[in-house]
């Protein structure tokens, strides 16, 4: 199954940079990468010394009890988009949960973690359920939004 992948969108990005002021009106903070921070603009690990922001970040969901503000990193300047197709190679083989949504932005029952072997198969598994309408990969340990995927 084909699916395709989907990191924050280039004008979200550009309305944080340029106003300095996150999805809940806090201030960015402006970082230097130690690497190996998980960038949502281009969707790889930070090299060592990269100029990042950090903010609050809302994924788009429709209006549900189940959005959630979380932080995310990205670079501080734009950067390449990355391709739709096929999983960021920075992010396999890291354990994710694949968190699985309906078309009204409630959790859906095919929710899994995976242990970043096999993304392909465990997101074609997912989406094989006509009634997951989309797919938000997290971070395990701390929940935050990583990127979405969609058929």
């Amino acid at each position: 199954m084909s699916f395709q992948i989907h990191a924050i969108s280039p004008q979200t990005l550009e309305r944080v940079r340029e106003s300095g002021r996150d999805v809940s009106d806090h201030p960015v903070e402006r970082v230097v990468a130690t690497g190996g921070e998980p960038l949502r603009c281009c969707l790889r690990d930070a090299r060592p010394a990269e100029d990042l922001i950090l903010f609050g970040y809302e994924p788009e969901l429709p209006a549900s009890p189940y959005r959630e503000i979380g932080p995310v990193f990205a670079h501080a300047t734009v950067c390449p988009t990355p391709p739709a197709a096929g999983y960021p190679a920075d992010f396999r083989g890291r354990r994710q949960v694949l968190r699985a949504y309906d078309q009204r932005g409630r959790i859906h029952p095919a929710t899994r973690v995976h242990d970043g072997t096999d993304p392909e198969g465990e997101i074609a598994a997912m989406l094989a359920d006509p009634e997951v309408d989309r797919i938000h990969s997290r971070n395990v340990a701390h929940g935050c939004y990583m990127f979405a995927i969609t058929r």
